[in-house]
């Protein structure tokens, strides 16, 4: 997506494909979003111990998938034979976490949208990037904007790609303060700033989009239908959503 393209952001992107629905962060989840009628979804991306991009939330296996220990550990044949549909289903699956170009690969051929959230990856984070943008060469027909809690992931993929679009996130306005987070988006040029439904008031919006930065909301639990309403009405761009089934039939 181009910087200055955000219109071409819908107002609702699936969260980890569509969690509430299917595992997270595998390809079900993802194909499950597109056939709801979803344009775009967000997914968490990792490097392995060999440096192949996959999906995890996480800094373990263990609440996702039938495996132990860190992200990093792990060569990505190993972590393909976990199982990330365990405890979602409560049964053994043939579920596995996908590498990003598994699911690059799907969106392509859906023709359908990409957030990628560049994971802290305990002392991974440069080469996280790196190997991303490795393999986004070969996608570069895909719509994509990435996004970051870490702000020095966010940078380098701007540093990178200059023209990319990025999204920084912060959970809370505590480390960094409203005004900090503004001059940051404004000096990098992140086009958005993606934040906890918590702190969102029509006051922070309204200082946001004075500086022409649009911001995106996600929640702990999934957002409703009057929820979202009010965070649309009130200037939201995009919200993150678990479960859109009711968002969609409004």
């Amino acid at each position: 997506m181009n910087q200055n393209n955000w219109k071409n952001l819908n107002n609702i992107v699936g969260h980890r494909g569509v969690k509430d629905l299917a595992p997270e962060n595998t390809l079900d989840s993802i194909l499950n979003a597109f056939d709801l009628g979803l344009n775009w979804v967000e997914i968490d991306v990792k490097v392995s111990k060999d440096c192949i991009p996959f999906l995890l939330h996480d800094d373990t296996f263990n609440r996702t998938t039938n495996g132990k220990g860190l992200a990093n550990h792990k060569n990505y044949l190993d972590i393909k034979k976990l199982d990330a549909g365990i405890f979602f289903y409560n049964k053994p699956t043939k579920i596995y976490p996908p590498t990003l170009k598994e699911v690059l690969e799907l969106v392509k051929n859906k023709k359908k949208s990409l957030n990628i959230e560049l994971k802290p990856n305990n002392g991974f984070e440069k080469i996280n990037v790196e190997k991303i943008l490795q393999v986004m060469e070969d996608f570069s027909d895909v719509e994509v904007y990435y996004s970051s809690f870490d702000l020095d992931s966010c940078i380098l993929v701007k540093k990178k790609l200059p023209n990319c679009s990025c999204s920084f996130l912060v959970n809370d306005f505590e480390k960094f303060k409203i005004q900090d987070v503004i001059d940051i988006c404004l000096k990098f040029n992140f086009f958005l700033c993606g934040t906890n439904i918590k702190n969102i008031t029509k006051d922070v919006i309204d200082v946001f989009s004075k500086n022409k930065i649009f911001i995106s909301v996600y929640s702990e639990k999934n957002i409703n239908v009057t929820e979202a309403i009010n965070l649309w009405n009130i200037g939201i761009k995009t919200i993150f959503s678990d479960d859109p089934t009711e968002l969609l039939k409004i």
